[in-house]
């Protein structure tokens, strides 16, 4: 099927809360598991994360980070409710722009975001408790210089491009840096339209002039058009892990 990156547009008027599952984020992120057994994770604008509760359950060293982890779990239960209603409603209004490799259908990718949803649900209290879920927000992060190895944030920044400012964007990519260790990830490099982060290539090189090292990698995942890239960024000299 041939797919106008023009024509998708999603009618979204703030942040969903909208989370994935842990596979889904190896798929967009393009991330070997076995690596992540020696690595620490934070999951930046995590949303509902499963990615967290599950790689929890698997023994693995993950932490998200949220502006409403802090929240009783029905008041975060209330927002999986409203935003998952909205979010797939304007995926059905579009249904036919979206492509089908890695879901077979707009149900089954409705399924999968539902249960990745659950998942967090289950794990959150504990979570929260256990400090494995902070609240907290871009562009200030609390916590130390390379905290962890591995930076994680998925369709926050370009994605809602039209919410936030070129330079909230470049404050935000060098706080993501700032707390990481080996490197960061970011997906994907759209906005809700399908089309380019028109400012990548400015954003890059303002990167590069503070001494973060940037590139594009092709990843095979994406529900909708412009979804198949993810962004790296390193400190200049520090080879991705």
């Amino acid at each position: 099927m041939s797919l106008s990156f023009s024509a998708l547009e999603l009618q979204l008027p703030s942040v969903a809360f909208f989370g994935r599952t842990f596979a889904e984020y190896l798929r967009c992120f393009a991330l070997d598991p076995s690596a992540l057994a020696t690595r620490r994770v934070l999951d930046v604008a995590a949303g509902p994360s499963s990615f967290t509760a599950e790689a929890h359950a698997r023994g693995l060293r993950a932490v998200a980070v949220d502006p409403l982890y802090g929240y009783p779990a029905d008041t975060l239960a209330a927002h999986v409710q409203i935003d998952y209603a909205r979010m797939l409603r304007e995926m059905r209004r579009q249904e036919h722009r979206f492509r089908y490799d890695y879901f077979p259908s707009l149900a089954a990718a409705e399924a999968s975001r539902r249960s990745a949803a659950d998942r967090f649900l289950a794990d959150y209290e504990a979570g929260f408790i256990q400090d494995r879920y902070v609240g907290a927000a871009l562009p200030r992060l609390p916590f130390a210089d390379g905290a962890f190895d591995l930076v994680l944030c998925a369709h926050l920044l370009f994605v809602y491009a039209r919410h936030f400012d070129y330079d909230f964007h470049l404050a935000a990519c060098r706080e993501l840096v700032r707390v990481s260790r080996e490197e960061v990830r970011l997906h994907p490099l759209c906005g809700l339209d399908g089309l380019p982060y028109a400012a990548l290539s400015r954003l890059i090189g303002d990167l590069q002039a503070g001494g973060v090292e940037a590139r594009q990698a092709p990843v095979d995942h994406g529900l909708f058009p412009g979804t198949d890239s993810t962004l790296i960024l390193t400190r200049r000299g520090q080879a991705p892990a």
